[in-house]
């Protein structure tokens, strides 16, 4: 055999065997954790716009990949596009797993939660609490109104559209309260679709207001379309809705807990329904499902007058005399009215 093809041999197979190797150890870095061993785990959060070269650094700098230039070189054979959000990572896991997590795994996610009959502001105190943005942020995109247009909320702001209910978020870049906002919307308009009043967005408005009162006055289910009933035959009348919660709303951070005569009284509480007639300028809280299909179709009575048992529930009356009589019963514990007055208040 010719010297030269012997050496061509020769380098030909010190290079199969040097790419072999090559492979081999490119493998056993991208199939090799760190740390089998570790049980622990670490969140780490990609920011939006970051590269693989920053990752990478940081990976390797947190103690989960061993070699972040190979990492990042793994990375870009992958043609990797990494996501940005929090990802629960291990030690234990494998460059290829670490890799797999920040490309198409799902972010963390953060729960938000809160019940129906929330105002806006303490549904802010809510968002804030899950550290994904501010109550300031959260309350001003509330005030965003092409935003809520957007969404097919004609309002000034979203005060009775924040749907109650359990959300998952990921954390967004800058604490951006508009992903909040606009699934809480969303969740809203889905839950309103089968309405009749949800067409037309004057009368959903005023859809949202009485089911903000409904929400409440009552906590009991099968109260909920009597007292929409009661507000109904009301402003059909012309009586004044006489609601509590409204004042209340009014007063906003003024109220102490004591809701007094004075405040039945005064017209500069614009929703004061003791003295303004026909439902409040807006809504007083965020209604739920139930509330909402109560004032979509309030129950059919005759009945213009509550009271509460003080057990959570109601009594109703259609005469003012029945219903003086009953507050005798439960709210003054027998005693009865003085004779120069008479009772008008649930």
């Amino acid at each position: 055999m010719k010297l030269w093809l012997k050496l061509f041999l020769a380098v030909t197979t010190l290079l199969t065997l040097a790419a072999g190797a090559a492979l081999f150890m490119a493998w056993r870095f991208v199939e090799t954790p760190m740390d089998l061993s570790s049980n622990s785990t670490v969140v780490f959060n990609v920011k939006s716009g970051e590269n693989l070269l920053t990752v990478s650094k940081r990976l390797e700098e947190q103690g989960l990949v061993r070699w972040g230039e190979g990492f990042r070189t793994y990375g870009r054979y992958r043609k990797a596009a990494l996501q940005a959000g929090e990802f629960e990572l291990s030690a234990s896991m494998s460059p290829r797993r670490v890799l797999e997590v920040l490309a198409f795994g799902r972010p963390i996610l953060h729960r938000l939660h809160f019940a129906e009959g929330l105002t806006i502001r303490e549904v802010a105190l809510a968002v804030n609490a899950t550290g994904l943005t501010t109550a300031e942020k959260f309350l001003a995109a509330c005030n965003d109104r092409d935003f809520l247009l957007s969404r097919g909320i004609n309002a000034t702001n979203a005060e009775g559209y924040l749907f109650p209910e359990t959300y998952f978020f990921p954390r967004s870049p800058g604490q951006d309260p508009y992903p909040i906002l606009g699934a809480l919307l969303d969740r809203f308009r889905a839950t309103v679709a089968d309405l009749p009043q949800s067409a037309d967005a004057k009368e959903l408005h005023r859809l949202v207001i009485l089911a903000s009162l409904v929400e409440k006055e009552t906590a009991v289910p099968s109260e909920r379309g009597t007292v929409a009933g009661v507000y109904t035959n009301r402003m059909r009348v012309g009586m004044l809705l006489q609601c509590d919660p409204t004042i209340i709303y009014g007063l906003g951070e003024n109220f102490d807990g004591n809701l007094r005569r004075s405040h039945l009284r005064d017209p500069a509480n614009l929703y004061n329904t003791y003295v303004h007639p026909g439902l409040p300028p807006g809504p007083i809280c965020s209604p739920g499902a139930a509330a909402l299909r109560a004032a979509a179709n309030p129950e059919k009575h005759d009945l213009y007058y509550f009271v509460s048992r003080n057990d959570g529930s109601h009594h109703f009356s259609r005469t003012l005399r029945e219903h003086n009589n009953a507050v005798i019963k439960y709210q003054r514990g027998g005693r009865p009215f003085p004779e120069s007055r008479t009772s008008t208040q649930d």
